[in-house]
């Protein structure tokens, strides 16, 4: 199973709000951070505001945030958002299959099982864990020299 870049970049976009704890994160300095384009981003952001997983501020000064603590956002919930199939064989997919075995294969037993421990996996990381497990998380997406820009100047 491959992840899509969607998931990938939705992950890393509640990480830089995560980092950014307490301050509005705008689109542009997240897409400059991870070298992807604003319009990306934007697309992956409304169904993560659907969800509740991120939440947006309109205006001037607008920007985003999370909602809720970076340690109550797990990793399954978003993909579960992100993702759109599960499907690891054409026997989870709903339809006609053209397998002859198909009720009474061991395989799809054995791939299920293997996607609920996928999930539960994904349950047990939260973006508080992406987080704190780069020290330096701050420096490497340039929080620190957005932080700066955004001062007035003396």
């Amino acid at each position: 199973m491959r992840l899509t870049k969607q998931t990938n970049y939705a992950v890393r976009m509640l990480m830089y709000c995560a980092a950014n704890e307490g301050k509005l994160s705008r689109v542009p300095e997240i897409a400059r951070a991870y070298g992807v384009s604003e319009l990306f981003l934007f697309k992956i952001l409304q169904p993560l505001t659907r969800a509740g997983l991120i939440e947006t501020v309109r205006g001037r000064n607008g920007g985003v945030r999370l909602p809720k603590a970076a340690s109550a956002i797990t990793l399954f919930d978003v993909v579960r958002v992100t993702e759109d199939s599960f499907a690891m064989a054409e026997c989870f997919e709903a339809g006609e299959v053209e397998c002859p075995l198909v009720d009474s294969c061991g395989l799809n037993a054995a791939l299920r099982k293997a996607l609920n421990a996928f999930f539960d996996v994904l349950q047990q990381y939260t973006i508080d864990d992406l987080v704190k497990a780069r020290p330096q998380i701050g420096f490497l997406l340039g929080l620190e020299e957005t932080a700066a820009r955004r001062q007035p100047a003396a």
